[in-house]
């Protein structure tokens, strides 16, 4: 089984921001699966799905970023035993605005979502997919910065991006993350 994780804040207000990404990016590729149940549990919204073979899991903790750590820890605790790979996806204003990168394991760059995760969870060990979305102009506070709407000039590259994203995480249910890493990265 495969924990896909996308992170984000609950509610209309933040639907749009930069800080929904992770959102976004899974949303799109729920679209494409076929035969899924979408219910609410462990404070998520949850997708049950296959995909290559392989049964998913795609969450979305409704416990607002800072806290996707007790929503993610409810789900793995509940599943431990059954989840091969996680997978969480998220924003990150250390890369350049609509890049992608996979990355295995390692720091949390000060991305409050994934020290959430890693505190919780007890580790550091799970696998993320990174989406660029720029860093602050001038003196702007990043979180400040994270919360704000796309701008309509960068909407059409944030739709390939996510575009892109779904064909990332194919490739990583069905040939492994080093393999994607070295395809995109």
């Amino acid at each position: 089984m495969v924990l896909i994780i996308g992170l984000g804040n609950p509610g209309k207000d933040y639907e749009f921001t930069r800080h929904n990404i992770g959102f976004k990016i899974i949303d799109k590729f729920a679209e494409s699966l076929e035969k899924k149940s979408c219910y609410r549990k462990f404070n998520s919204t949850v997708t049950e799905s296959s995909y290559d073979g392989k049964k998913l899991i795609l969450l979305k903790p409704q416990t607002y970023m800072n806290s996707s750590g007790t929503a993610v820890a409810m789900c793995y605790n509940f599943l431990r035993k059954q989840i091969n790979l996680m997978l969480v996806i998220h924003d990150d204003i250390d890369i350049g605005f609509g890049e992608i990168r996979l990355k295995m394991g390692g720091g949390t760059g000060g991305h409050k979502g994934l020290e959430s995760i890693a505190d919780k969870l007890g580790s550091y060990d799970f696998d993320r997919l990174r989406f660029g979305v720029g860093r602050p102009p001038g003196r702007q506070d990043a979180a400040d910065y994270v919360l704000e709407e796309f701008g309509t000039n960068e909407r059409e590259e944030v739709e390939i991006g996510v575009q892109k994203s779904t064909d990332i995480i194919r490739d990583y249910l069905t040939e492994g993350i080093e393999y994607a890493i070295n395809k995109y990265n």
